[in-house]
């Protein structure tokens, strides 16, 4: 039976008024380059190996099966904190368990695999124990380089205050139907859609989609940065959600970058806005355009089990600067769970939303484009 099908989702620009620079995203793998920011750094001791690789032409499991061959442990044992795309040059952390021993994995190089270091340490790293990721990204066939150059700084300067947290199109596979096939599992009670790892992947395209619905009424409506009775708010230091009483005081926190305001990944779990409140009522009209309620969600479990996630980043380090007399390349960072490519498309403006050339990923959970693994814990710190 065909996914039932949803709205299309119109996607706003945050900065509609700065023309943008065209151009293609990722003609070759090494136009796209990550590199995981660490949660913490491995201590020199401990039974575990954290391992720092580059890898190339891979996904992250890959990368895991190679090195657990080299180390003789089992691939299943293998940790990491978040997943990396094939068509990039990534450069992450990824742990290998007892017995494995550093000295034999130093100075490995082949097939598309790099170790950079190798490092003990007391546990496995485990999914979310990262800050985020920097991305220093080329597009090219931008017309004058110092013109495009221009036009980027511009808009990521108009983008201080945050820039939207779209989910990117990868998350809704290649056909772009996942959210449809997600929205029949529901309907359906979680029945039908194949295995839970299979089934958890569509209800979250689901999630996802609403997600880009909740945020595009949000800045068509001017709403992106600005604070509501009711909204869910997230503290930037702590991670710590809390429903806001108080819009006036709040809004000076958030300009403050105290505060983060946050939008539904709806579940059973879920922090919702205070009933009756403007919060509550947008999000839900959006739950009652897809015939569905918290409820529905709640009957999955731990396969919608719901989360927060922050509306607008706040863009770190960045920078532009020319490479070709029609290329440049544009660097910045992101908190875990961010896609870069949702940055990319507000600074290019392409006609199809992305202009790049690599299709988005599959329909299969796997890679994670250019984005972690989904809903990273925010603000990981090490276990003791």
């Amino acid at each position: 039976m065909p996914a039932p099908s949803l709205p299309p989702l119109s996607m706003p620009y945050r900065t509609p008024s700065l023309p943008g620079i065209g151009g293609r995203l990722r003609s070759v793998d090494d136009d796209f380059a990550v590199d995981e920011i660490p949660a913490y750094p491995a201590d020199g001791a401990g039974d575990h190996v954290f391992v720092h690789v580059e890898k190339r032409g891979l996904t992250t499991p890959e990368a895991a099966q190679r090195l657990a061959a080299l180390a003789g442990v089992p691939a299943r044992d293998v940790g990491w904190a978040g997943m990396k795309d094939r068509h990039a040059v990534t450069r992450q952390w990824l742990s290998l368990p007892p017995p494995a021993r550093p000295e034999p994995l130093l100075g490995v190089s082949a097939d598309g695999l790099t170790v950079l270091a190798a490092v003990r340490h007391r546990h496995k790293l485990r999914t979310g124990h990262l800050r985020g990721n920097r991305f220093a990204l080329v597009v090219r066939d931008v017309g004058p380089a110092a013109d495009a150059a221009a036009r980027a700084r511009a808009i990521l300067a108009a983008l201080a205050d945050g820039a939207p947290n779209w989910y990117g199109e990868q998350r809704f596979g290649a056909r772009g139907d996942n959210a449809g096939a997600g929205l029949a599992i529901i309907r359906a009670g979680g029945k039908g859609g194949g295995p839970p790892k299979r089934k958890r992947f569509l209800v979250s395209a689901l999630q996802s989609y609403l997600f880009n619905r909740w945020l595009a009424e949000r800045l068509d409506d001017g709403l992106v940065t600005t604070v509501l009775a009711g909204d869910v708010l997230e503290k930037t230091t702590s991670g710590g959600l809390f429903v806001s009483t108080e819009p006036a005081v709040d809004q000076a926190r958030l300009d403050a970058g105290e505060l983060a305001l946050t939008g539904p990944m709806f579940g059973a779990v879920m922090k919702a806005p205070t009933v009756d409140s403007a919060a509550h009522a947008r999000e839900a009209r959006l739950l009652a355009a897809v015939e569905l309620g918290v409820a529905d969600f709640a009957r999955l479990g731990n396969l919608a089990s719901g989360t927060r996630r922050t509306a607008a980043l706040r863009l770190t380090d960045t920078a532009v600067e020319e490479v070709a007399p029609d290329a440049i390349r544009v660097t910045f960072s992101l908190p875990a769970g961010a896609y870069a490519t949702a940055i990319l498309r507000e600074v290019q403006k392409s006609a199809d939303g992305f202009g790049h050339d690599h299709p988005p990923a599959s329909d299969e959970p796997g890679d994670a484009g250019d984005a972690d693994a989904p809903d990273p814990e925010p603000h990981a710190s090490s276990p003791s």
